[in-house]
């Protein structure tokens, strides 16, 4: 089994338009949630003011520029989201225009729900409208392949290309279908990460009819924590077998050393330890690290009362008591929920906490929550000594995945 490298990184939020924009965002405690109005139509019951996290205006032009092309207009806002960084993390891996792209690389994207605002538009047109036609671009706009499809064209791509639906878990998904493929020798590198376009005037009263949201900001852990934030954005890593990285003399940002994946098989909304748990051990496992305390927590942590007392359970159920001195990072309450796109931003913030010593705190926390005893990282960024990351990604149904990652050259 080949050992997996990463060398490249991008991501797109409400805290910038690159992957180092929203690293100095979360390090310096900044946060990109703000009051929005969203679903002001003249068919509708008006709009909805709600706290999210939304992709400021923008990145599409430097997008076209950077492919030579005008591309981002004939997609959908999701697609845009992750063919940005995706192009960003291939620049920053130096494999662009490299020959191992055609054949040997593969992408994997993963989306919660795919064209949303495409697939409004045309709603709002068939019955708001009365309009006995689609636009003739709806379908190739909607459909969640979307973004790989334009990745593959884009960057000449001719190896595995798919894209993986799972909810929450969506990019989580990716970035293991995209490490087993290289583990097992089929390519030699993948471009795998996620990312979704939520904020649109139907999917916003969808989520609030749940009773999902915060009627006020994302506080994970916090006693007082009433619901997610929904965010915008995307993020790409570019794995890489680590001989194929080290005979070219790559960069290595990191290494992703196991992966676990488990189905609660319990409810359809609510969390359970026991499965959450079965992911984490299965990765810590693979990764040989189980007994390990130097382990930086990059939590799911969505801000739900039932999600984060689940997620804590879980990890002093794996853990032990060790986990209770585990520095606990929650990234969500500063670029908010960007469901199928968020575990790629919250691992790649996580790698680069692990290679700066550094991890970045948990926003707008207020009190402690006996149900939620885990050492999380408050007030400031924390300096750390942390050898290893756990990325944890929960999904409705019940779907969860851990990955495992390691400090560059911690493994060697």
């Amino acid at each position: 089994m080949k050992r997996i490298a990463v060398t490249g990184l991008g991501a797109l939020s409400a805290l910038g338009a690159s992957f180092e924009e929203n690293w100095q965002a979360v390090a310096a405690g900044r946060c990109g949630i703000a009051r929005c109005v969203v679903g002001v139509s003249p068919h509708g019951p008006g709009g909805l003011e709600l706290p999210m996290a939304r992709v400021a205006d923008g990145f599409e032009t430097a997008l076209d520029a950077a492919l030579g092309r005008p591309v981002a207009a004939g997609l959908d806002p999701f697609a845009r989201f992750v063919l940005a960084p995706a192009l960003e993390a291939l620049q920053q891996s130096g494999l662009r225009g490299h020959a191992v792209l055609h054949e040997r690389t593969a992408i994997i994207f993963g989306h919660g729900l795919g064209g949303l605002a495409t697939l409004e538009a045309g709603y709002e047109r068939l019955f708001g409208q009365k309009s006995p036609r689609m636009h003739p671009s709806t379908v190739p706009k909607v459909m969640v392949s979307a973004g790989v499809s334009a990745a593959a064209m884009a960057f000449d791509i001719h190896g595995p290309v798919f894209a993986v639906s799972s909810a929450c878990a969506s990019s989580a998904h990716a970035i293991a279908q995209g490490a087993a493929l290289i583990a097992t020798g089929q390519v030699d590198a993948a471009l795998v990460g996620g990312s979704e376009a939520v904020s649109t005037g139907g999917s916003v009263r969808a989520w609030e009819a749940i009773r999902a949201m915060s009627p006020v900001t994302c506080r994970p852990f916090s006693a007082d924590r009433d619901g997610m934030v929904l965010g915008e954005g995307g993020a790409v890593l570019m794995l890489e077998a680590l001989d194929h990285a080290q005979a070219r003399g790559a960069t290595v940002l990191g290494e992703l050393v196991g992966w676990g994946m488990s189905s609660d098989a319990f409810h359809i909304t609510q969390p359970s330890p026991e499965g959450q748990a079965r992911a984490m051990r299965q990765a810590a496992r693979n990764a040989g690290v189980l007994d390990r305390e130097d382990i930086l927590i990059s939590a799911h942590g969505t801000g739900t009362p039932l999600n984060d007392a689940a997620e804590t359970q879980s990890l002093v159920e794996v853990f032990g008591e060790r986990a209770r001195a585990m520095p606990v990072i929650a990234t969500k309450s500063a670029h908010g929920h960007l469901i199928g796109g968020s575990a790629a931003l919250q691992a790649a913030l996580g790698l680069r906490a692990l290679s700066e010593g550094l991890a970045p705190p948990i926003l707008n926390f207020t009190s402690r929550d006996p149900a939620c005893d885990l050492d999380l990282v408050l007030g400031a960024a924390r300096p750390i000594a942390c050898g290893l990351l756990l990325q944890n990604a929960f999904a409705f149904g019940g779907l969860n995945v851990t990955l495992m990652f390691a400090a560059p050259g911690s493994q060697s």
